[in-house]
């Protein structure tokens, strides 16, 4: 097809979508591009036909063109479209729908150009030239509908920026005397807090950057291991401030986990925690690594500190050592090498770049609703892309970071610091929840709490919001402040979600990884959906591929947070590279409005004898919420009577506590068949061939990553020795 139609050539058979465009960032000139659908029918029906509007859905690299069809009951209509041009084409064929004249049936192509519809825009039914004559034509009646648009636009005023650097510079003169961090220094039971301005937080940087130099760090790599402090923090911005390649840690790590990953990264130094000192003077006496310098975040004898390196390095400065001050950085070499929590095999160290993270953060601080007057709880370690890169988007929007104590701890803290955003993963945010809700069932108050929160939603459909006032009590519990929550690296449970946004909580779910810097999709508060995680960043692209029947299939993304590869593994790269486009593994679905879906991991995904595909994430979210159970891990157990095919499976972790206070008097015997029972129980809501078949129950906490994931190989390994 060459040219658009005259409006004289009309034979009959075909219609044409002519659909008006908003210019998205990166097609200037695209205009308007018309579709072409193709109806046939039984012979002797008539073709009537009326102006009426496509629904444009709008996903970077995975869109659709969806239009509302109705007309005599039964009849079936064949709708396919024909069009390509340019560089747009339609990627699906043919589609047939049954009519009806009640009820709309809404039917969807999928292309691969990235544009989204004006709102209110119109489309002209036309015919084609090329098309043979057809008097077989059946009743088709084409209705109005309303344009959505799925985009993930720029909601809020943010400024992009190149480099990490820019950031910083940035934040330390807009938000100069603003408080970055509070430290809290604590002597038995004496408490003081520490406020780090935002100018001071530059100072600090420069200061040990001027210092690294000076030892002859420039240019080199430096690892960062330790908890989430005030020392890890300038450690890691002292290193991308400088040009030093980063190689954030595991505190977490084995021995020969640790020593392998500074072998394997090429550190020249090391920057740790003392309470790691034992570890660092066994690596320092074995001398297996290429690490030169060691510096500890605290004073320590035998050792340079970071205290002692601020001190050189603000003398440096004042006697006009400025080499570090005026170091260019390239924003498109390695800055980051990242180790990935490895829940599989053998740990890929993942290459990022300054540019990588810096669009990352542009795209988060367009869209989520970050405010210089909140004040953040670094829950999430450091050492994972996730919590360093929301560390350094906290900066960039003036917000009080704050640290914690440790989980036990939560509550306090929350209320110590008057916490008003936090960034945190699944579990975490799960049991805020779940400590929530028995407290509210302690007092009585349960039934009192689910009816107010129905009540709450319903207004919130006539823009009445009264979550804040009559969940006062329940949120002073809190510390009164917390109003934003975003949940990542894990999927959530979408009824715990739910749970905290009726309590005027606003909670939402990101999607990303280590590979991508990490976010790749969000919801925000135009853009949410019980169980979704968002629509794609607004400079990244999403597309769905080989999908199944039911449209799942792989996710795959491109944009200007793609890593740079894999370090020293090229063909593992390669594999998960393909032009520009990043192959996540991850395995999911796009909604009729955009959103996407994650239905679990590709290599997690267990299929039986008979074809059919179970999820196994699927059926953890809804057995956790058991009030028995704390966690579980679906599985396929070998079956000793089919070797073709697997049980599935279940193991369980018991909640303890739940355990001693309704079920103390039982024996294990007694407990397994209680557990059993629920299974058989959740069983009756599932498809047959979903169906729990064996079970194992534990009080031992499943073996996970330090982000709380669980290495599904190991436990695996671990159930199949102790079956043997």
């Amino acid at each position: 097809i060459n040219k658009l139609p005259e409006e004289s050539e009309k034979p009959q058979g075909e219609y044409l979508l002519n659909i008006e465009v908003e210019v998205p960032i990166y097609n200037e000139s695209l205009g308007e591009f018309p579709v072409v659908f193709k109806v046939t029918g039984k012979d002797g029906e008539e073709i009537v036909y009326e102006d009426f509007v496509a629904t444009r859905i709008f996903s970077p690299g995975t869109n659709r063109i969806q239009v509302e069809v109705a007309g005599k009951d039964g009849i079936q209509v064949e709708i396919a479209p024909i069009y390509s041009g340019g560089s747009y084409k339609i990627t699906e064929g043919i589609k047939i729908v049954t009519l009806s004249k009640d009820n709309t049936t809404t039917v969807s192509f999928t292309d691969n150009y990235d544009y989204s519809v004006t709102k209110n825009s119109t489309t002209i039914i036309r015919f084609h030239n090329e098309i043979e004559y057809r008097n077989s034509i059946r009743k088709l009646e084409i209705f109005k509908g309303e344009i959505k648009e799925m985009e993930n636009k720029k909601i809020f005023d943010a400024k992009e920026f190149k480099n990490i650097k820019e950031i910083i510079y940035n934040s330390s003169n807009k938000y100069n005397d603003s408080t970055a961090f509070v430290i809290k220094h604590q002597e038995k039971k004496n408490v003081s807090y520490e406020n780090i301005s935002y100018a001071r937080l530059l100072k600090d940087i420069n200061k040990l950057g001027t210092a690294l130099y000076n030892i002859g760090l420039k240019g080199k790599r430096i690892a960062i291991i330790g908890k989430n402090r005030y020392e890890w923090v300038i450690g890691h911005l002292a290193n991308l401030l400088g040009g030093i390649v980063s190689v954030p840690l595991d505190k977490d790590l084995q021995y020969e986990e640790l020593e392998n990953s500074l072998i394997r990264s090429k550190a020249d130094c090391i920057l740790f925690d003392e309470k790691l000192v034992d570890k660092i003077n066994e690596i320092k006496e074995n001398n297996k690594t290429q690490i030169k310098e060691f510096i500890c975040m605290s004073e320590i004898e035998g050792y340079k500190s970071i205290n002692n390196l601020l001190n050189e390095g603000e003398k440096l400065l004042e006697e006009g050592n400025e080499e570090y001050v005026n170091a260019q950085i390239d924003e498109n070499i390695m800055s980051i090498l990242l180790f990935t929590s490895g829940t599989t095999s053998k740990s890929k160290a993942v290459m990022l770049s300054q540019r990588n993270i810096a669009s990352n953060i542009y795209a988060l601080q367009s869209v989520e609703d970050i405010r210089q007057t909140d004040t953040n709880i670094a829950f999430l370690p450091f050492h994972h892309i996730f919590g360093s890169t929301c560390l350094i988007m906290m900066l960039a929007s003036g917000v009080k970071t704050t640290f914690p104590d440790g989980l036990r701890y939560i509550k306090q803290n929350l209320n110590e610091y008057k916490v008003s955003v936090f960034v945190g993963v699944p579990i975490l945010v799960e049991a805020i929840y779940k400590t929530i809700m028995k407290e509210i069932e302690k007092q009585g108050k349960t039934n009192l709490i689910k009816t107010a929160m129905k009540i709450s939603n319903f207004l919130l459909k006539f823009k009445i919001d009264i979550r804040r006032k009559i969940f006062k009590q329940v949120l002073t519990a809190l510390g009164g402040e917390l109003r934003f929550v975003i949940t990542g690296g894990a999927p959530a449970d979408p009824e715990i979600l739910k749970g905290f946004n009726s309590l005027g909580v606003e909670t939402l779910q990101g999607y990303g990884l280590s590979e991508t810097s990490p976010v790749i999709a969000a919801e925000n508060y135009n853009v949410k959906k019980n169980g979704s995680v968002g629509v794609p960043m607004l400079n990244d692209s999403i597309e769905i591929i080989n999908k199944d029947e039911e449209g799942i299939g792989e996710i795959r993304v491109k944009g200007p947070n793609v890593m740079l590869g894999y370090y020293e593994m090229p063909e593992l790269t390669e594999e998960v590279l393909k032009d520009g486009w990043f192959y996540t593994g991850d395995l999911g679905y796009i909604d009729k409005e955009g959103r996407i879906f994650i239905t679990g991991r590709n290599k997690n995904l267990i299929v039986l004898k008979n074809g059919k595909k179970i999820f196994p994430e699927e059926l953890e979210t809804l057995i956790n919420r058991l009030e028995i159970v704390e966690e579980s891990m679906v599985f396929g157990m070998p079956n000793e009577e089919n070797k073709d095919d697997v049980k599935l499976s279940v193991k369980i972790v018991y909640n303890k506590e739940i355990v001693k206070e309704k079920y103390g008097d039982k024996t294990k015997e007694e407990l397994y068949e209680i557990i059993w029972e629920q299974i058989k129980e959740l069983n009756k809501s599932f498809p047959r061939y979903k169906h729990i078949q064996y079970l194992l129950v534990s009080e031992e906490e499943l073996i996970k990553t330090t982000t709380k994931k669980v290495k599904r190989q190991e436990e695996m390994k671990k159930i199949l020795n102790e079956k043997k």
